[in-house]
């Protein structure tokens, strides 16, 4: 599975980025977010969503992995393909859909070209509760410390114990802050107490 593509950027438009590495050209497909945040760059990291089909195979192509983890949640609810998701994202940043969809906001949602209303409301019905955990994701750039390994290891450990990704999210950062070079099992006594 290709995570992401990292060169140089040979074509951007608004809707297709043309990245060269090593000698071969990748066209991907992107959203107005991608394309904004690439605008000024000659060189990029674009994280890919292989999308493969019958009759067709296609990268798409995100400037984050948040935007990447939110176009999986998207297409991962019925009726919403690949084309109507990245109309998503090109019409509402990613925190405007996350908070479409915890607000219950179907004149939000349904004000993207391609959804109706009964795509809306499904969409929120199947997200709500998975945007509140914290799905769609990335995780926090708290946990990209000199400690992550450490920080991974207790997130991944308190979420096998049934905490939700939000709620670990929320208290994570008091206990780094308390005990920047805590070990595993500290970091999940402390989190333990607070959630």
């Amino acid at each position: 599975m290709i995570d992401y593509i990292k060169g140089q950027i040979i074509e951007l438009t608004p809707t297709e980025l043309v990245l060269e590495n090593h000698g071969i050209g990748y066209s991907i497909l992107i959203s107005l977010q991608t394309y904004e945040a690439f605008q000024l760059q000659t060189q990029a990291v674009a994280y890919i969503h292989h999308y493969i089909r019958e009759d067709e195979e296609l990268f798409y192509g995100f400037a984050t992995k948040d935007e990447r983890e939110l176009f999986r949640l998207l297409i991962g609810v019925s009726g919403i393909g690949v084309a109507s998701a990245r109309m998503m994202l090109s019409t509402l940043s990613s925190e405007e859909i996350r908070q479409a969809i915890l607000a219950g906001d179907v004149n939000r949602i349904k004000s993207v070209k391609g959804i109706g209303l009964k795509s809306a409301q499904r969409l929120i019905l199947e997200l709500k509760d998975k945007v509140a955990k914290g799905e769609g994701a990335e995780t926090p750039a708290i946990f990209k410390a000199d400690n992550s390994a450490v920080v991974d290891e207790a997130t991944t450990a308190l979420t096998m114990l049934g905490f939700s990704k939000a709620n670990i999210s929320k208290v994570m950062p008091g206990i780094l802050k308390e005990h920047p070079n805590a070990k595993v099992e500290d970091i999940i006594k402390s989190a333990l107490q607070k959630l």
